[in-house]
């Protein structure tokens, strides 16, 4: 498996760069993957889907549909591509440490 490495953090990947192992995930490594995503530095809004999303996760096992990330948010999909450019399955959820949701290309 490749590692990525960013400043001082070091975790384990796939092929599409999300974490193997999502319990090694903090806030550190979070940015460090959102520099991969295009994100160079976090904010509040960005923290507030990467939250919700790990919550969902943690409590379900998956990634929610879109949809459900949007009305819990209260971000338009729209603006979750501002927050992530790469989109709110590829690049939101890989930040947030989760694995490649499916259907994820």
């Amino acid at each position: 498996m490749p590692i990525f490495e960013h400043g001082s953090v070091k975790v384990e990947v796939d092929e599409d760069g999300f974490m193997q192992n999502p319990e090694e995930w903090t806030e550190e490594v979070a940015a460090a993957l959102a520099t991969t995503e295009g994100v160079d530095e976090l904010g509040e809004e960005h923290w507030k889907v990467i939250h919700f999303l790990r919550d969902y996760y943690q409590k379900f096992g998956v990634a929610p549909m879109i949809r459900k990330l949007c009305k819990e948010t209260g971000f338009k999909l729209k603006k979750i591509y501002e927050l992530f450019p790469s989109g709110p399955a590829k690049g939101a959820c890989k930040v947030a440490g989760l694995a490649k949701p499916t259907g994820c290309v």
